[in-house]
């Protein structure tokens, strides 16, 4: 559906790009009739839409319909496609749980919450046999 609209959109810019150029500009005849008894007004007679105007103007609708449609399309999207949006980041994985350091043998640190402390941590120095 995305397709078809995309491809409408482009056919209708390229249509109206075309009728504009294509379409008589209404200052022409000020240029060229100045000083030679210009009508009333700047742009000339305000007449009826012709032919060339009311296809432009209905083109002009589908475009920007066909504009409102593409932007729908594209807040409904959840995968980027693009070239500058940056990859899916990954999953966090989980990292394993932090021992808490140990405090040397012969220093003199607190014990933690439900631990015994050492009798005679540091006091006597044990004789190893040689």
């Amino acid at each position: 559906m995305e397709t078809l609209v995309l491809v409408i959109h482009v056919l209708a810019a390229l249509a109206l790009v075309g009728l504009i150029l294509l379409q008589h500009g209404k200052g022409a005849d000020v240029g060229a009739a100045f000083g030679s008894g210009a009508s009333g007004s700047l742009f000339g007679a305000s007449g009826s839409a012709n032919f060339l105007s009311r296809t432009t103007a209905i083109i002009a609708v589908v475009f920007f319909v066909t504009s409102l449609g593409l932007t729908y399309f594209s807040s409904r999207k959840t995968e980027h496609k693009g070239v500058m949006t940056p990859p899916p980041a990954a999953p966090a994985q989980s990292l394993p749980a932090q021992i808490p350091p140990t405090a040397p043998a012969g220093s003199a640190a607190p014990a933690a919450a439900g631990q015994a402390a050492p009798a005679d941590a540091g006091s006597k120095v044990q004789d190893v046999p040689k």
